[in-house]
């Protein structure tokens, strides 16, 4: 049976106390959207050697493929975090007991925006573009989302792409995007503009963009429900030149297999964001059920509320032991199948969710107001049945891999 080691709980317990001196105390102003979470992010980064860690992985990265080895879709890839699992896992478990947003701005700085350049770039782009991203000091956002698509990402997709020359002209918008009004680098999908191919049927394209070229801007923050501290926005794109240094080779399957690659670890994560959303939850309410009392007696000694917290760790170990899975085969060099990355995501995000609600019923009217830390944990656990794929969407791929046996 797969544990925490004593190293990995010295891992977590420095994090705790890192996010204790440093997220804490700034978590109103993230909330608000006055901070930014990006200097934060970045002290996450030096004060555990997260970035020299990915610059000397990148580096030994680069080396081996100027030497004709590896390949670049191997897992994370140059990305730093294919050694040691905890030290990917605990910050994500940990920085989501009091600000998730956080986690889903590093993610997809670091997952998505830089590990597609590290999967599809070639050695020249991933040195122009993805250290800076994999060291986070510079802000990444991954555009593949737009007003009328939705979970029909690829099908529904009318950004394109125009040949012209030895450039390409882009036009469309896109909505959602997590970072997207501080972004520095933008991958970017799109669809080739090809006469007559039916548009659904039309080739998937990536381009890397940079903040500032003509024609390319990009909204403020867009007010949400929840994850205050991840910045959400909008990008519009009015004739765009880009040249072919900037697209990213489709590689097998294209760009479509590129995103799906993603998606795969997107939705991995989610478990890890989930288990950290309903460990603070269950801490939170046991310490309310101990110390609230109501017709002279602790709420604790009443059956509904011990059912409440009895459902709440059965939520807990079950979504602890989807994490330890991943870890386990991260140990083993192996990725999750979309299937599988999608179960995960699917029964996590749930778990989160009805863990954090239940945590605000337990409150009562307390758990309502803001001051309160649940009614802010039920916010943004509503987000991880959405992002990455509806719980609509990830049944519809589990279905389907089993229906495809």
């Amino acid at each position: 049976m797969i544990e925490w080691s004593d190293e990995d709980l010295m891992i977590r317990d420095a994090v705790r106390d890192w996010i204790d001196a440093e997220v804490r105390p700034n978590l109103d102003a993230l909330e608000s959207g006055d901070l930014p979470p990006y200097d934060i992010i970045r002290g996450l980064y030096k004060t555990f050697g997260m970035d020299e860690m990915a610059r000397s992985s990148f580096r030994a990265r680069m080396e081996k493929e100027r030497a004709g080895g590896g390949g670049a879709d191997d897992a994370d890839a140059g990305t730093g975090r294919g050694g040691n699992a905890a030290m990917s896992m605990l910050p994500i478990i940990e920085l989501c007991k009091v600000a998730p947003g956080l986690v889903s701005a590093m993610g997809v700085g670091l997952g998505l925006a830089a590990g597609t350049i590290m999967k599809r770039g070639t050695v020249e782009q991933k040195e122009r573009w993805a250290l800076d991203l994999l060291t986070m000091e510079k802000v990444g956002a991954w555009a593949i989302t737009e007003p009328d698509s939705g979970s029909d990402a690829f099908g529904g997709m009318q950004a394109t792409a125009r040949r012209v020359g030895d450039e390409y002209v882009l036009n469309g918008s896109k909505t959602f995007i997590t970072n997207g009004p501080y972004a520095d680098t933008i991958v970017f999908y799109c669809k080739l503009d090809e006469e007559g191919v039916e548009p659904r049927d039309r080739e998937i394209l990536t381009f890397v963009l940079d903040t500032g070229m003509e024609g390319l801007e990009q909204s403020g923050p867009l007010r949400k429900m929840g994850l205050h501290s991840s910045p959400t926005g909008q990008l519009f794109l009015d004739d765009v030149r880009a040249g072919a240094d900037r697209l990213l080779a489709s590689g097998a399957g294209g760009g479509k297999e590129s995103a799906k690659q993603n998606f795969v670890t997107e939705r991995a994560g989610v478990a890890a964001m989930a288990l950290g959303v309903i460990e603070e939850c269950l801490k939170l309410s046991v310490e309310y059920a101990k110390t609230r009392e109501l017709w002279g007696q602790r709420i604790g000694d009443f059956q509904l509320i011990q059912l409440k917290l009895a459902k709440m760790e059965v939520a807990r170990l079950n979504v602890q032991n989807l994490v330890f899975r991943h870890v386990e085969m991260q140990r083993a060099g192996r990725t999750p199948t979309l299937a599988e990355a999608s179960a995960m995501k699917l029964y996590a995000a749930q778990a989160a969710s009805e863990v954090a609600q239940e945590a605000v019923q337990l409150f009562g009217g307390n758990g309502y107001m803001s001051e309160y830390r649940v009614e802010q944990l039920a916010r943004d656990a509503k987000s991880f049945q959405i992002y990455a794929g509806t719980d609509e969407i990830q049944v519809t791929h589990i279905a389907r891999d089993l229906l495809s046996r």
